[in-house]
């Protein structure tokens, strides 16, 4: 064939149909051969490290010859992967090559897309079909990894008309045991190194990841059994725990918490005072300071502003290292305030406090003004377990979770009255971030079928379920218990939980963790790592993409879900180290964890959807989401604010931020009736699982 002619059109099939096209010329039966490894890529998902305008990755493996892949040109070397969705022993590979074929390339397999094990190289590739049929390798992930091209010259790549993989889906399944809860084998302020029993596993461990309260913080091989988490504060808590994998994949469930308080460091120099502390703006709930900043023989960490009455000062502010300035929040109107700030460093010296006290009046209550947002804050509410999902209920009172508890609480935020309507049969907390977690009601018929749909981790999964709530006898009907959707792997940390309908009533979203597995994420077969959509029974959609739960993939750890006036739906997710982003959610969109971490890694492979918005951890780790009159409300823990962020297009813009540090760690924000808005803190025990443990506030909080 000229190396200018079309291969012919290859699909599947197409062994199969020459076979029976065949006359029969034997008279005798010869023994049977055994059986070909069956085609595994058949339109898998596929990424790759770029694609031309014409040709994106996901049509390497479409069964057609008519269409390709094609990367960037003029660039060696350039790759593509393909996720079979399970871990398989590959067999044989066939690329069909366009005209720009690789001249030199590999073939790689890997169990998390991230280290990679070669099974085949060439340096004399020439292009066509090449038939790979004697390859032994094992891995969910395949990949062709192309280091020379046939043309060489700046305007042409690599063009791959179809990578198909063949061989056997299975092995192993199992993960290993969880390893043993991890002892102290010594610290710093800045460090702690642990060790732990180990792990089985049928096959073989291969590593461990270690984590603090939900961050990775180290991994080993699997031979080793002890590990060092660095870069930590001084004088401060942590809860250490370890998950075992192997080869496969497969990822344990987690040891039990170590919880370790850092020393404090050598430092006992305090910040020096702020300076020049006055005044900038003031309106009916807020105060804007600024100041000189401090300095400090080691590093500024942050800034607290206080009230202070008759001597007892109130925190009621914070700002972050290099701010020299903040608005705070949640004052109330035509009342005199005393601020003072003091500047504080990583071993906890704190200054003295700013003098002299700035003396401020906030303005009489004038309504709520476009130019100030957010305005006065009530109190509704409180609770002593951490307050997860919340929703509105038709006469304008609310339901919530008590997410350790395991119970649904009835509160009337007119008056403060509450009652728990009752226990979600079944929930299971995981000593960190799971139990019952998402609560939602269908916009259009809940008045008629009084359905609660929840989301809670078991003792086997995460799932989705409803209940009825009887309105009469204002108790939850546990005995109408329906199960909607299972399988959701569940861990100490990464539940996500989030339940979110659409306007019209139609589908029901939940937003997925990756189980503390970052392979999940990639993997369309999985639920994990994932926002998923299903009927309101539970079916599942004939649209979705992947013919599953799934609707988009690539995420962390969903916890925050919201339409906008456009029926566009907006997403939240956790950072581990870096950065949280918000995404604008898209139909079968890959929004690229674990290799891209919001703009932070491999972000510019090919296919990852870019965040609208992304959050230093610091200053988020945020949670959930709501969308009011065009504008996007997130609630964040660690940086213990909310952001308000308008809605321009498919951009978010006019970013402020608001309460920091004012009302403590903030989880989950719902519109309220009056187009205000509800605002639930996550104060206290958090990450234990320990009921009752917690000082939680409800808030109404007025907006423009």
């Amino acid at each position: 064939m000229p190396a200018s002619a079309a291969p012919a059109r290859w699909s599947p099939s197409a062994a199969v149909a020459a076979q029976a096209a065949a006359p029969n010329q034997t008279t005798s039966t010869p023994a049977a051969a055994p059986a070909a490894d069956p085609l595994l890529s058949l339109n898998k998902p596929a990424t790759a490290s770029s694609s031309g305008s014409c040709c994106a990755a996901a049509l390497v493996d479409d069964g057609s010859s008519t269409t390709r892949w094609a990367s960037a040109a003029g660039a060696d070397p350039q790759w593509i992967y393909l996720d079979l969705g399970a871990t398989a022993h590959v067999s044989r590979v066939r690329l069909q090559w366009d005209t720009s074929c690789a001249t030199a390339y590999e073939i790689d397999v890997s169990a998390d897309h991230t280290s990679w094990t070669k099974i085949y190289s060439t340096t004399a590739g020439k292009g066509g079909v090449e038939d790979l049929t004697t390859l032994d390798g094992t891995g969910r992930y395949v990949r062709m990894y192309g280091t020379k091209r046939c043309r060489s010259d700046a305007s042409h790549g690599y063009s791959l008309q179809e990578l198909g993989v063949y061989g056997t889906i299975g092995g192993d399944t199992t993960p290993p045991s969880p390893p043993g809860t991890p002892t102290l084998v010594s610290d710093t302020p800045n460090s702690v190194t642990i060790a732990w029993a180990a792990s089985t596993d049928n096959v073989g461990v291969s590593g461990y990841d270690i984590y603090h309260d939900g961050q990775l913080c180290a991994q080993v091989g699997g031979s080793t059994l002890t590990a060092t988490c660095s870069s930590l504060s001084p004088n401060v808590a942590y809860g250490f725990y370890v998950n075992a994998r192997d080869a496969a994949g497969n990822v344990s469930q987690p040891s039990g918490t170590l919880h370790v308080t850092t020393p404090p460091s050598g430092d006992t120099t305090p910040p020096t005072v702020p300076g020049n502390v006055h005044s900038t703006a003031v309106t009916s709930t807020s105060v804007t300071l600024a100041w000189t900043a401090s300095t400090d023989n080691v590093a500024v960490a942050g800034y607290r502003v206080y009230n202070v009455v008759n001597g007892t000062r109130t925190q009621v502010g914070t700002a972050d290292a290099n701010a020299t300035g903040t608005q705070v929040d949640g004052l109330t109107p035509n009342t005199a305030y005393h601020f003072q700030v003091t500047a504080y460093d990583g071993n906890a010296n704190e200054s003295a406090g700013s003098t002299p006290l700035v003396d401020v009046t906030t303005s009489a209550a004038d309504g709520c003004p476009p130019s100030q947002g957010v305005c006065t804050v009530t109190q509704v509410g409180t609770d002593d377990d951490v307050v997860w999902g919340l929703v509105t209920l038709p006469d304008g009172t609310i339901l919530f979770n008590e997410r350790d508890a395991h119970d649904i609480v009835h509160l009337n935020p007119k008056t403060g009255a509450k009652k728990s309507i009752g226990t979600v049969p079944n929930v299971q907390s995981t000593d960190g971030e799971g139990g019952l977690t998402g609560l939602e009601i269908n916009p259009v018929s809940f008045a008629s079928d009084h359905w609660l749909y929840i989301m809670h981790t078991s003792p086997t999964d995460n799932r989705i379920v409803r209940i009825k709530y009887d309105p009469t006898t204002d108790t939850l009907q546990t005995a109408t218990e329906q199960i909607l959707l299972t399988g959701i792997e569940r861990n100490k940390f990464h539940n996500g939980g989030r339940l979110r309908f659409s306007p019209d009533g139609k589908y029901l979203y939940a937003g997925t963790g990756d189980a503390q597995n970052g392979a999940n994420a990639q993997n369309t077969s999985s639920l994990n790592g994932k926002v998923l959509r299903i009927n309101p029974d539970g079916t599942i959609p004939a649209d979705n993409p992947f013919h599953n739960a799934v609707w988009s993939y690539g995420h962390r750890n969903v916890q925050g879900l919201a339409f906008d006036a456009e029926g566009r739906l907006w997403e939240q997710e956790f950072g581990n180290n870096i950065m949280d982003e918000t995404n604008l959610i898209v139909k079968g969109g890959n929004y690229g964890w674990p290799s891209c971490e919001g703009t932070s890694g491999t972000c510019g492979t090919a296919g990852f959807i870019a965040p609208k918005h992304t959050y230093p951890v610091a200053e988020g780790s945020c949670s959930g989401i709501t969308i009011i009159r065009d504008f996007l409300y997130v609630a964040c823990e660690r940086g213990t604010r909310l952001y308000r962020e308008q809605i321009s297009g498919s951009s978010l813009t006019n970013v402020q931020q608001f309460f920091v540090g004012t009302y403590g760690r903030l989880r989950t924000v719902e519109p309220a009736p009056d187009g205000g808005m509800w605002m639930a803190t996550s104060n206290g025990g958090d990450k234990d699982s320990i009921p009752h443990n917690s000082n939680n506030q409800i808030f109404h909080v007025a907006l423009s």
